[in-house]
């Protein structure tokens, strides 16, 4: 059985590239939010195996977001995606419990690497 992504992100180019490669590579994207608020809660619904979560988001930004999913399941596995200039924030999103991260612009292998690391198939 595949495992089960949740892809979010507020940039809809992001969302479609980190879809299509996780589909590529044979995984199922379950579904996609545009903000933290939509991502608890599709992770709620869904219960996907991890969650690539974009750290500046509006209404609630990657962090608040998966502090709230990190409360609601203690394993859950979150792949922070930013831009090269966050760096405090993805120390903050790394000591906030994120299994890993990836970098914008990002290659398919960063992609791929982080979310097997995630999985422990690294």
């Amino acid at each position: 059985m595949s495992k089960r992504i949740l892809v979010v992100d507020d940039a809809p180019i992001i969302r479609l590239m980190l879809s299509d490669i996780l589909k590529f590579n044979n995984y199922e994207v379950v579904g996609e939010g545009c903000n933290g608020q939509e991502g608890v809660d599709k992770y709620k619904e869904l219960k996907p195996d991890l969650v690539t979560m974009d750290i500046v988001m509006p209404e609630k930004d990657g962090i608040q977001a998966m502090t709230e999913i990190l409360e609601f399941d203690k394993n859950a596995k979150v792949v922070m995606v930013t831009a090269i200039d966050q760096r405090e924030s993805l120390m903050k999103a790394i000591r906030a419990g994120a299994t890993d991260y990836i970098i914008k612009p990002f290659e398919q292998d960063r992609v791929l690497s982080a979310i097997k690391k995630a999985f422990g198939e690294a």
